[in-house]
């Protein structure tokens, strides 16, 4: 995501907004653990916080650019890919690693 502008903003869920959506046992690590973590990437350049169920109102205080979701989402149903096309943006996709996510790391330690 970083090679497709000049600064990297990450919007990052609150515990709150995450518990929201996967259940009351997530998120595994708060939110201060997951920044620290995420902000420690140089090719990071500032994490912010949204507690709102979607970053529509994170994306239209900011106005990025070129906005990036991951690749399971389709670009024309990216929460706030109207804002930044209408400002002269681009919404693009990218790739997950394979092999990576929360749940199956849950998923794994419950098998151990």
């Amino acid at each position: 995501a970083r090679a497709l502008g000049d600064k990297l903003v990450l919007g990052l869920n609150t515990d709150d907004s995450v518990s929201r959506f996967k259940g009351p046992s997530r998120p595994v690590q708060d939110q201060i653990s997951r920044s620290h973590i995420l902000a420690s990437f140089q090719f990071i350049d500032l994490v912010v916080f949204f507690n709102q169920d979607t970053p529509l109102e994170l994306i239209s205080a900011l106005i990025p650019d070129v906005l990036v979701k991951g690749s399971d989402y389709l670009a024309e149903n990216i929460v706030g890919a109207d804002v930044v096309k209408k400002h002269g943006g681009v919404v693009k996709t990218i790739e997950f690693v394979p092999g990576y996510s929360t749940s199956r790391i849950i998923d794994k330690i419950k098998k151990t």
